[in-house]
């Protein structure tokens, strides 16, 4: 959400800003909210005037009481009451133009940063620097799911029978590689300053929407029937509720938190034989960074997130590229994003893995988050960043790591999480 203000003040910049995310069937947004401002502003100047004339009128009637001109005073009492009907009515028409101006100012997006790139969709995203050699086998490498079951690691006909597609049962070696390369992205991370929280698995609808826009709740989001509760798509979405409608000391700034959750996710519009497996799921789980700090700090903070997600892939020997989201691929909220990409030799191309995002203040003041300086409260910055998400973390690994006779190599960092194994060997029965 923008600071009404701007809209207010500057409208043709809100309008320029929808334009480059190119959403030009959100600039009527512009004129609808301007209108509803405005309305909104005249019923509470017009609902103040009448409280002021009745609190005025109210002193009157004692003064003429006591002069026993209660004539005239009955007469008043007969004007404030109708004042008070009339403020009533303003009332109803306040609430009704502030909720539908709230409405519309959750669906105009958040200001992109200058330095985002012009584009419509993904494909004009921009990379920015690879890291490490994407090299390429001289033997084929099997799709990931055939590499897990070779390990006895994987059972997808048993969870589509118990869950139906985007489930899975990871098993053996495979299910505790997933769970090792979580602990170590946790202590990677605990290791960098941040604390490790867990956090609950269900929110509000109230966090929901201060977390995210309308367009991602219904894609995403899964309702739990009959309450009001929705299981989370990733931690940050908890994670930022945690300082729901409170106001921060500035010198406790910032919060880092590195955050473990299962995420449950619709995926609508999924498709396509690369995301067969378990690339894009209902369920997985990950290790999330978010930090909540200074306006002033958020670029330097968001500098460091996707770096941090770099340096982890790469100490386990994991090629990847990082690239800079344009206007049109940025979600409502984001100011700004960053892709981290893993290499994939079986596709010799680069996969998503890992996505840095600094919303500003959107969530902040759609949740009430501020902060308590010298100079008077203001809203906080908020940045979130994926540090794992396995099992899709899982296919760049295996594939990275598969030796031609099957086995998979463990690199160093990750064998204390795998009982010092060295290799996942496949079964041979």
């Amino acid at each position: 959400m923008i600071d009404i203000a701007i809209l207010r003040e500057q409208p043709d910049l809100v309008r320029e800003n929808i334009k480059k995310k190119f959403q030009d069937h959100k600039l009527e947004l512009v004129d609808k909210a301007l209108e509803l401002d405005f309305s909104y502003r005249e019923v509470l100047t017009e609902a103040s005037n009448l409280r002021s004339e009745r609190n005025k009128a109210s002193k009157e009637i004692g003064a003429l009481m006591r002069q026993g001109k209660r004539d005239e005073a009955e007469a008043i009492k007969a004007e404030i009451t109708a004042i008070g009907n009339k403020i009533d009515d303003l009332e109803v028409l306040e609430k009704d133009y502030g909720t539908q101006l709230n409405d519309i100012m959750m669906k105009i997006p958040n200001f992109i940063d200058d330095s985002v790139p012009l584009g419509k969709d993904d494909n004009d995203n921009v990379e920015i620097k690879k890291y490490g050699e994407p090299l390429v086998p001289d033997f084929e490498i099997p799709y990931h799911t055939q590499i897990m079951e070779a390990v006895d690691g994987i059972d997808m006909d048993a969870a589509g029978k118990v869950a139906g597609q985007g489930f899975y049962y990871l098993m053996g070696d495979v299910a505790r590689l997933h769970s090792g390369i979580l602990s170590y992205a946790r202590d990677f991370m605990i290791d960098r300053g941040f604390t490790y929280v867990i956090p609950p698995y269900m929110i509000r609808s109230s966090v929901v929407t201060g977390v995210m826009s309308f367009e991602e709740m219904d894609s995403m989001m899964y309702k739990i029937e009959g309450e009001d509760l929705y299981l989370i798509g990733t931690s940050e979405h908890s994670m930022i509720g945690k300082f729901i409608d409170t106001i921060l000391e500035e010198e406790k700034l910032p919060y880092t938190y590195t955050s473990y959750s299962p995420c449950f996710r619709k995926e609508k519009g999924a498709h396509g034989i690369e995301e067969r497996g378990v690339y894009r799921i209902h369920q997985f789980e990950k290790q999330e960074m978010i930090v909540v700090c200074k306006p002033e700090e958020s670029k330097v903070w968001f500098e460091k997130l996707w770096q941090n997600t770099v340096d982890l892939f790469r100490s386990l020997d994991v090629p990847v590229r990082t690239l800079e989201c344009c206007s049109g691929d940025l979600a409502d909220l984001k100011n700004k994003s960053i892709d981290v990409e893993a290499w994939s030799p079986r596709q010799q191309k680069y996969f998503e893995v890992g996505s840095c995002s600094n919303l500003t203040d959107a969530q902040a003041r759609r949740l009430n988050i501020r902060i308590n300086g010298s100079e008077g409260k203001y809203f906080a910055h908020t940045l979130n960043n994926t540090c794992v998400a396995p099992p899709r973390m899982l296919i760049a690994f295996l594939e990275n790591n598969l030796n031609s006779d099957g086995s998979i190599n463990i690199p160093e960092a990750l064998r204390p999480y795998m009982g010092n194994k060295e290799k996942i060997v496949p079964d041979k029965k």
